[in-house]
């Protein structure tokens, strides 16, 4: 039986970071998807094609994504047969995310309409399209899902990911020391027993202390 994981970056990231979870499922093939979409209609278009060929050659495929890579493939990915996905601070709610951007960088929502895309202070653009398209286009995701969230993650709430957990039926797992970007040993560390407490029988490690809670 082939097995395949896909690796789904986050913003900034790249699909070289895949090679971090080949131990993590060894009887899989582990493979990063070098993406190029910047917006979820984008993600639809690109996505898809993808993963069809993915589908045609494996006999299972499971996810791990990270941040707006999760967001991305929850709406690109919705009726596609994922095994199980690892979901890595995911970005869950963005139209509460635009909203506390628009607040950060005192725009309104009459001026976003108004102006499309304003600057920010911070550099981040705000987008009308983008917004509209979060409101008319809610997540829709069924595939059996496990929820990575640090409790001091500074882009979205422990309640609005433990509302969208009982939502989609995921399990949620809280680092008391996480962030929104895992990347310390100790983050690492707890992320890696993470995905071996949760992944098939096999491919679990051996170890049988997880460290998750």
């Amino acid at each position: 039986m082939k097995n395949i994981v896909v690796y789904i970056h986050g913003k900034h990231g790249s699909a070289q970071e895949a090679s971090h979870y080949g131990s993590l499922f060894a009887d899989c093939d582990v493979v990063g998807f070098d993406y190029k979409a910047k917006t979820p209609w984008e993600a639809k278009e690109e996505f898809p094609p993808y993963f069809d060929a993915v589908f045609k050659k494996y006999d299972s495929a499971m996810l791990v994504a990270n941040s707006i890579g999760a967001f991305f493939a929850m709406h690109a990915l919705t009726d596609a047969p994922i095994k199980k996905a690892f979901f890595i601070s995911p970005v869950v709610n963005m139209e509460n995310l635009i909203a506390n951007m628009m607040a950060q960088a005192n725009v309104s929502e009459k001026e976003l309409r108004e102006k499309g895309e304003p600057d920010t202070s911070y550099g981040e653009k705000l987008s009308w399209k983008y917004l509209c398209y979060v409101r008319q286009n809610p997540i829709y995701w069924t595939a059996p899902t496990h929820i990575l969230y640090g409790k001091n993650d500074d882009l979205t709430p422990f309640e609005t990911v433990c509302e969208f957990a009982n939502k989609i039926g995921a399990t949620p797992t809280v680092m008391k020391n996480g962030e929104h970007r895992f990347h310390t040993k100790e983050q690492m560390r707890f992320l890696d027993n993470w995905i071996r407490h949760f992944a098939p029988e096999s491919t679990k490690s051996r170890e049988e202390n997880y460290g998750i809670k």
